[in-house]
């Protein structure tokens, strides 16, 4: 596969394309992404496997790792059902999880050059639907079937506005899916600071963090919500990946998830 369908690609799309490629080859028995695995020898060799540690690359597909499950959970209770994945980037979601979930209908919305540059470097599945938009002006949703049981999945974007904003956006999902679901991935105010202080050395102001959750119940009560999973990100690859990964990969783990620095939250609207 040629290297060109990447060009113009932002980091930020394939680093986690690279890090579901790394563990897909060295831990296929906690997640594997045969999609990504097509993708590898066509990614920019910009170096970030050698730029990353054991540890970055898994704490990246665990949130893919436990997304998956709760998404299959969710199918399996209501067979025809949406999936829609709001801020998709080269999510492939859909390559897992179509053959297991035949009713399921998959949607992948971001912005419109990244959907661009996804019809570019994955195609369209034939069991998923791209939409270009914002997140935030909700005309995505018109592309839905809203009597369908649907669970919208927020990966990887909450972090980077404010509370208040992501408050506001689980209000309008509540008005628009009363019986809806979210999932969104969710650090503390600890992991906050120390993600700041790593992203003000390398100067990437653009990518700093705000919104942090310290009390999973108290925040579902704000947005008037009943949560329903709070799933911390490396309880199943502790213990999967035991005796399989360097100390300070099965320490950084064990800390992350001892001091909630990282989870996923499930609302029900």
């Amino acid at each position: 596969m040629s290297e060109s369908i990447f060009q113009g690609v932002a980091d930020t799309l394939y680093i986690p394309l690279t890090a579901r490629v790394y563990v897909s080859k060295r831990f296929p028995e906690y997640f594997y992404d045969p999609k990504a695995l097509e993708l590898e020898s066509a990614i920019p060799g910009v170096g970030i496997a050698e730029k990353s540690n054991e540890y970055q690359m898994i704490a990246s597909v665990a949130r893919y790792y436990n997304l998956d499950e709760m998404a299959h959970a969710f199918a399996a209770r209501h067979a025809a059902c949406n999936i829609v994945n709001l801020g998709c980037g080269l999510e492939t979601m859909w390559w897992r999880l179509h053959e297991k979930l035949p009713q399921a209908r998959f949607f992948d919305m971001d912005l419109p050059d990244v959907i661009a540059t996804r019809e570019r470097v994955l195609g369209e599945a034939p069991g998923e639907t791209l939409i270009p938009g914002d997140l935030f002006d909700f005309k995505w949703v018109d592309a839905l079937d809203k009597s369908l049981p649907t669970l919208l999945i927020v990966s990887g974007v909450f972090q980077y506005i404010h509370n208040e904003e992501v408050l506001g956006f689980i209000a309008r999902a509540k008005e628009l899916f009363p019986e809806g679901e979210l999932i969104f991935d969710a650090t503390n105010s600890v992991g906050i600071k120390y993600t700041n202080k790593y992203v003000q050395k390398t100067g990437n102001t653009s990518a700093m963090m705000y919104c942090a959750i310290d009390d999973a119940p108290a925040f579902a009560r704000e947005a008037h919500c009943e949560l329903l999973d709070y799933r911390p990100f490396f309880t199943d690859a502790r213990k999967m990946l035991k005796g399989k990964v360097g100390i300070y990969t099965k320490v950084a783990m064990w800390v992350t998830d001892r001091t909630n620095r990282a989870f996923l939250l499930h609302l029900k609207l």
